[in-house]
């Protein structure tokens, strides 16, 4: 009996303890995971370093219905839209073409153009629509420098029958921000100053805003042009009429982007005063300019 007992007390013991024999390998399956589990992965992390080209911002599905651009209406004879997905050094568009006609489109042609530094890496082949389908097709755009883009183009195709001929639909423009390619750095005030005086291009924009707060207006700057605040915290501090302070960003081509912002408060209670962009290019002083109005 006492050993029938021990007997049952080993198995209870197995049982609670578990398998004895562990896992040989676990299977990892990238399709099922989200981006935001590659950091676990040092397969996934090893390939990102040797691709060096990561999505900006988030991936997932709800950011992705924000990055769609509608490029035609839904009386067109072809609805068009692309769900633009911005990579560190080029940019991924996904097309979705539906053909709204009763009629077949053959030789359907999807004609891009870009103008700044973008260049389309390879054109979209010709496909045939059957009524009521649709389809999609990916482009690949290249980006050489940190400037503002437009991407344009039209949609060519033949319809059979008597009345066949070439019909173009136009689509409505894609403008890159450049906001996607800058990011906020740090310098030393030697070395802003040093680029200061060294780079050429200035954009001096006059204050336009409803703020009424000087702090708040800085701050404000800071969140929609990527850029940090060099100036110690402590010196902007305490109830003062005039603020000035450095602002510094560098964007992933290695340019950098330098601000002064001299504001103050107006008898009216406004903020008024100028910001000065100073940078390498031209086309970067103007586009941050531009963001500053808006």
């Amino acid at each position: 009996m006492e050993q029938k007992k021990k007997k049952e007390r080993k198995e209870e013991e197995e049982k609670k303890s578990g398998p004895a024999a562990p896992v040989d390998n676990f299977i990892s399956i990238r399709q099922l995971k989200g981006s935001q589990f590659n950091e676990f992965d040092d397969d996934e992390l090893n390939i990102s370093k040797a691709v060096g080209n990561v999505t900006l911002g988030k991936d997932d599905f709800a950011s992705k219905l924000n990055r769609v651009h509608q490029l035609t209406g839904f009386s067109d004879p072809v609805y068009a839209e692309a769900c633009v997905t911005v990579h560190q050094f080029d940019v991924v568009l996904d097309f979705l073409l539906i053909n709204n006609t009763t009629q077949t489109l053959q030789n359907l042609n999807l004609e891009l153009q870009t103008s700044g530094d973008l260049k389309l890496v390879e054109r979209p082949q010709k496909r045939t629509l059957a009524p009521g389908t649709s389809e999609r097709i990916k482009a690949s755009i290249k980006v050489s420098s940190t400037e503002n883009g437009v991407i344009f183009g039209n949609i060519v195709y033949d319809t059979t029958g008597a009345t066949a001929d070439k019909n173009i639909v136009v689509m409505n423009c894609i403008h890159m921000d450049i906001m996607d390619y800058i990011h906020s750095a740090t310098c030393t005030n030697d070395e802003f100053q040093e680029m200061w005086s060294e780079f050429e291009w200035e954009n001096k924009v006059p204050v336009s805003t409803d703020i009424t707060d000087l702090q708040t207006y800085l701050d404000h700057i800071s969140e929609i042009t990527n850029m940090a605040v060099l100036t110690p915290s402590n010196t902007l501090s305490g109830d003062c009429q005039f603020l000035a302070a450095n602002l510094y960003a560098k964007s992933i081509f290695g340019e950098h982007a330098l601000m002064n912002v001299s504001v103050e408060e107006s008898e009216k209670g406004k903020v008024v005063g100028h910001l000065r962009i100073r940078c390498k290019s031209q086309g970067i002083a103007l586009s941050l300019g531009e963001k500053n109005n808006k």
